[in-house]
């Protein structure tokens, strides 16, 4: 007999709160000031609409209808997750060892890596020409939603560092917590509030950003460049040249532009994701300039310890006598091997119980230099 309720996310076996070493440095620092705004303006909005739903019943009149939505955000949030949900089980193709392996060992990785103790689901859906990846999530199920024609940039594109890339921002943006319905509940009606609500989502994508820098360095300057032109030219696109315009491209509509982009600027986002001295900016374009010309500080702002974009040959011609921008990529953790090991075994195994070293976020591994991951200090 089938079983009537959805199969269960893969269980990981890590101990209990493994993401947040990372998660504390990874976030943008502008992250929790911007939630924080965006909790406050969205109960100002509901005391607002609370009074006008009641002032319209005492003079037997029609409510605003966005008022009316506000107050029934719980139950509208809440079932268009589970719809979005279903619609993805319904359309998508869903990345498993034997549908998409390699990705599967990209999210499976992804996910042991970043801390979680789960496995997001993973969906291919169709793009029709859209370059784009999502994560969401309905109770206490997460998953990951990839168009296909970005996924095929792992694929045909031949570009599957990029994809690796993308992965591990998805997982990021689950690891960090931003696909939880409480934070969504909570901050939904600062989304009307011009900047506020977008303020939020930028700093957001960052810290997902940040996620994937972290654990796929070496796909960020071809995932940015996918974004930039597509799967196929964006293998032609100088990554360096546009990092540098975020320093050169000033103006009020720049800044409009950006304020009120649930997304950073693609230039912003480049530069950022090349620059690991500084978090990316918000909402004012970058000053300095790209990173290969200046020694990188022992007590700086890195995150975590990789060096931007690996270089190209240009970057390196302008790198002084003496000086090197080349890091090592972070080692690849048994994950993949373990958790299919699991699958098969029909149990979820400790690392004690099957003899494998399990590579899951510690204390002080993801810490910057002279900073405790754990305690801050």
């Amino acid at each position: 007999m089938f079983p009537m309720r959805a199969q269960p996310m893969q269980i990981l076996p890590v101990p209990a709160g493994s993401h947040l070493p990372m998660r504390r440095v990874v976030r943008h620092p502008r992250e929790i000031l911007s939630l924080v705004v965006a909790i406050l303006a969205s109960v100002v909005l509901l005391v607002m609409a609370i009074s006008e739903v009641s002032a319209a019943l005492t003079e037997d009149r029609d409510p605003n209808v966005y008022a009316v939505a506000l107050i029934g955000a719980p139950v509208l949030i809440w079932f268009a997750r589970g719809q979005l949900w279903a619609q993805e089980r319904l359309r998508g193709i869903k990345v498993t060892p034997e549908q998409f392996p390699e990705a599967f060992e990209m999210l499976v990785d992804a996910a042991g890596r970043s801390g979680l103790s789960f496995v997001p689901d993973a969906y291919v859906v169709i793009g029709n020409g859209v370059i784009n990846a999502s994560a969401s999530g309905h109770g206490f199920r997460r998953f990951v939603m990839i168009n296909s024609d970005l996924f095929e940039v792992g694929g045909s594109a031949r570009e599957p560092e990029a994809l690796r890339f993308v992965i591990a921002h998805e997982v990021g943006h689950i690891a960090a917590g931003h696909t939880s319905y409480w934070r969504v509940l909570g901050t939904v009606a600062a989304q009307w509030i011009p900047v506020v609500g977008s303020t939020l989502s930028r700093a957001q994508e960052y810290t997902a950003d940040n996620y994937g820098h972290a654990l796929a360095p070496e796909g960020a300057r071809s995932a940015m460049t996918t974004l930039a032109a597509g799967k196929y030219l964006g293998r032609s696109v100088d990554a360096d040249a546009m990092a540098d315009r975020a320093v050169t491209e000033p103006g009020f509509f720049v800044w409009v532009s950006n304020a009120t982009s649930s997304h950073p600027a693609l230039l912003w986002r480049m530069h950022a994701l090349r620059d690991r001295r500084r978090p990316g900016r918000l909402l004012w374009r970058p000053r300095e300039q790209w990173l290969w010309r200046e020694p990188v500080e022992p007590g700086s702002y890195r995150i975590p310890a990789m060096v931007g974009f690996a270089p190209t040959a240009r970057s390196i011609a302008a790198v002084p006598p003496g000086r090197t921008p080349d890091a090592p990529a972070p080692e690849r953790s048994p994950v993949y091997a373990t958790a299919v090991d699991g699958i098969a075994a029909g149990a979820h195994e400790t690392p004690a119980a099957t003899g494998r070293d399990w590579d899951a976020p510690g204390p002080g591994r993801y810490a910057p230099p002279g900073e405790s991951a754990v305690d801050g200090t």
